[in-house]
């Protein structure tokens, strides 16, 4: 039966011309290399290798033999160091940034494919000081940052909607959307109860800007829990409205457990980007990351 062994080992001696370099190259010994020679050389029939008095000499056939099975051999080499690399990728911890209400959305993507993360929940700018110093090796953001010292790559697109407890009656809401009536859809929205992740109603604020053009809305947060999964969970088994990010809110819906009262127009999509730090080995995890994000928000509602 053939050794894949003889073969590395032949091809180290055959480069080296010395059977002790060979030896150290493979981090075996020099009778070892010794002995997969003369076990080689009788499996072929052949004499490979002339020994000299400094080293050896490859013979004509191993001249052959190195000709025939170099090409395979390195491809046989590059498969087993992928699959080492990727070996020592599932076991090494990795450093994620992220804000903590577009976590609630993708989080478990991120956990399903890698066995070891450690997760910082903060906002946009401290998320790329962090990365920028190295301290984490990943953020996913809503803003771009452009340095000399990193990267980034666009991933998704994400958008403000408002969206309701399944028990709440729309049909005058909805009248109004057809209408067109700004002053009248606004008013339907200050008279409902209103369920907010921040007290400073990050959202209602950055939507009434886009929707009414207006920078203060009146509106005042009935219930504040500070998590925007927690607040969407407590919305759908009560009465209420909600303004949140549609990637967070699309499982609910799906569910029939929200519904969905308006994807305004006039609100635009924000990009999402995942940012690194240049020259930091590791290539592959942004990859796979970049990959199973631009997937996940693909599936937008």
């Amino acid at each position: 039966m053939v050794n894949l062994e003889w073969y590395r080992t032949f091809k180290s001696v055959y480069k080296n011309g010395n059977f002790s370099v060979a030896a150290k190259e493979l981090f075996i010994s020099q009778p070892a290399v010794s002995q997969q020679i003369s076990m080689l050389e009788a499996h072929v029939g052949y004499k490979l290798f002339n020994r000299k008095s400094k080293g050896v000499e490859a013979t004509e056939y191993a001249k052959l033999l190195n000709n025939l099975i170099i090409d395979a051999l390195d491809r046989l080499e590059n498969v087993e160091s992928g699959f080492r690399a990727k070996a020592e990728d599932s076991k090494r911890l990795i450093s994620v940034g992220v804000s903590k209400d577009l976590f609630n959305s993708f989080g478990s993507t991120l956990i399903s494919k890698f066995d070891l993360i450690d997760f910082t929940f903060a906002e946009d700018d401290v998320l790329f000081s962090l990365v920028d110093a190295k301290k984490i090796d990943f953020a996913v953001v809503t803003k771009k940052f452009d340095t000399f010292d990193t990267i980034y790559e666009i991933i998704g697109k994400i958008k403000l909607v408002v969206v309701g407890s399944t028990n709440l009656d729309t049909t005058d809401f909805r009248q109004k959307l057809k209408s067109d009536n700004a002053t009248e859809i606004e008013q339907w929205l200050n008279d409902q109860k209103w369920y907010s992740h921040d007290a400073r109603i990050p959202h209602v604020k950055l939507f009434w800007l886009h929707a009414f053009n207006k920078k203060r809305p009146a509106i005042v947060p009935n219930y504040i829990i500070p998590s925007e999964s927690e607040m969407l969970e407590m919305l759908s088994r009560n009465t209420g409205i909600a303004i949140t990010w549609n990637c967070n809110s699309r499982k609910y819906i799906k569910e029939n457990k929200l519904q969905l009262l308006w994807n305004s127009f006039h609100v635009p999509e924000e990009y999402v980007y995942l940012l690194s730090a240049k020259n930091n080995n590791l290539n592959s995890f942004f990859d796979t990351i970049s990959k199973e994000l631009k997937l996940f928000f693909g599936n937008r509602m």
